[in-house]
């Protein structure tokens, strides 16, 4: 199966919408509501000071993507790259495309100075994910994600 990864522009936004609500369904049981989710992925999409997406394409059509943030880090003088909003539609799935998208961000750290690392967060019970993160040479045994999110 051959695709293509590149980063993605303002005519991919439906695509990874839907994928976010999928994911959000999916991974957390959560109903997110299409329109907030529109205007937040269009608002990465045109201001790259917010984050990036890169996606995976087959044949013309979007079947993944993830989203690149970042957090300054006073530790290492550098930025650290978080990887979220990661879906691949189902019947992609362990075909590589995920591996894919994470070389491609691997490939920029690796290339800058700037950027020292990668970091993601996961629901705790997907477990799923956490094998593919851990194939990927990840670990997450240093760190635990603490939040509050605001009604």
């Amino acid at each position: 199966m051959k695709f293509t990864i590149r980063e993605a522009s303002l005519s991919d936004r439906d695509f990874i919408v839907n994928f976010q609500v999928a994911m959000a369904l999916e991974t957390e049981s959560l109903l997110l509501e299409k329109t907030t989710v529109t205007r937040g992925v269009e608002a990465v999409l045109v201001d790259s000071s917010k984050g990036k997406y890169i996606v995976a394409e087959i044949n013309g059509r979007v079947v993944g993507s993830l989203m690149m943030t970042y957090e300054w880090s006073d530790w290492r003088n550098g930025k650290v790259y978080w990887i979220q909003s990661v879906y691949v539609e189902e019947e992609y799935r362990k075909k590589g495309i995920f591996r894919a998208l994470y070389t491609r961000v691997k490939d920029i750290v690796l290339a800058s100075k700037d950027i020292m690392g990668i970091r993601l967060y996961v629901d705790r019970t997907n477990d799923r994910a956490q094998n593919v993160y851990r194939n990927l040479g990840m670990d997450g045994d240093h760190y635990k994600v603490f939040e509050w999110m605001g009604d």
